[in-house]
């Protein structure tokens, strides 16, 4: 397994899941895409298994894509969905095998294949790809001065890390809509009162673990099924909405307007868009 994610389980059946670049504030590049991947198809079949805590090392839950990932969309060498399958390189646009993901939808996606509960303990920065990955939880604590944005339209892009899907789910459309439309900063707190947050928390990370233990002591059979039962209702159109967050991004990465959202946002002026014929 890539050393971009730790994966510890203790002896109640906790499995402590970090991200681990610290020094990047866990900004996703291919090995941090491929290890998220490989962590959570471990844990879909790992016996013993009762609860899943995922957080990040350092500074920062995940800061989202890193610079170098924006840079090579801008010169057309994208991220964009792939025909080929997902390999070890983490090449985020690559398709899962057997699966209605590419492999950047993945690394949210695969915390709901996963039949025990997880929790993400959120702190720092969750930006872009880090707030979806966090979606993907069944329950977030998060630190009230937490950062956390719909980032993507600040470069030009969509979510497409299947964060359409749990957007919507948990905020509803309009409040889905603007923080999308927007790309703007919200805190904890903000993230609590929209339901973003699950809880509240000024240490994310204990609360999680703490609530990851009450589950354990819980019929494994019991929360399993109830998991199942719930994500039988919430994500029953997720294939088709996955395909359509691919269909569209795939038509902006490399486009005049995002390689000029890019190239502005590293300029640091206002971006000059042209509007669709």
């Amino acid at each position: 397994m890539s050393d971009r994610v730790t994966v510890t389980i203790d002896h109640a059946g906790i499995a402590d899941v970090r991200l681990n670049r610290p020094d990047k504030r866990n900004a996703l590049d291919g090995a941090m895409f491929a290890g998220l991947a490989e962590a959570g198809a471990r844990l879909k079949t790992e016996a013993g298994v009762r609860c899943v805590v995922l957080s990040g090392e350092g500074e920062s839950f995940c800061a989202g894509l890193d610079f170098a990932s924006f840079q090579s969309m801008a010169k057309g060498d994208g991220t964009g969905a792939s025909t080929q399958p997902a390999r070890r390189d983490g090449n985020p646009g690559a398709l899962t095998p057997g699966g209605i993901t590419h492999l950047g939808q993945q690394v949210c996606w695969v915390w709901q294949e996963i039949p025990v509960p997880v929790i993400a303990a959120v702190h720092g920065h969750a930006l872009g790809g880090g707030i979806q990955i966090a979606l993907g939880a069944d329950i977030r604590f998060v630190h009230p001065e937490t950062k956390l944005s719909v980032r993507e339209v600040h470069w030009g892009l969509v979510p497409d890390m299947t964060g359409t899907l749990f957007l919507s789910r948990l905020v509803g459309a309009d409040v889905a809509k603007e923080l999308t439309f927007t790309a703007r900063m919200i805190d904890g707190e903000e993230a609590g009162r929209l339901g973003l947050a699950t809880h509240v928390s000024e240490q994310p990370r204990e609360d999680a673990l703490a609530l990851a233990g009450e589950i354990a002591e819980r019929s494994p059979d019991a929360v399993r099924g109830a998991k199942a039962l719930f994500n039988r209702l919430a994500n029953a159109d997720a294939a088709e909405q996955f395909a359509e967050e691919r269909r569209v991004i795939g038509g902006l990465i490399g486009s005049p307007n995002q390689i000029e959202a890019v190239t502005a946002n590293f300029e640091r002026r206002a971006g000059g868009f042209t509007d669709p014929a």
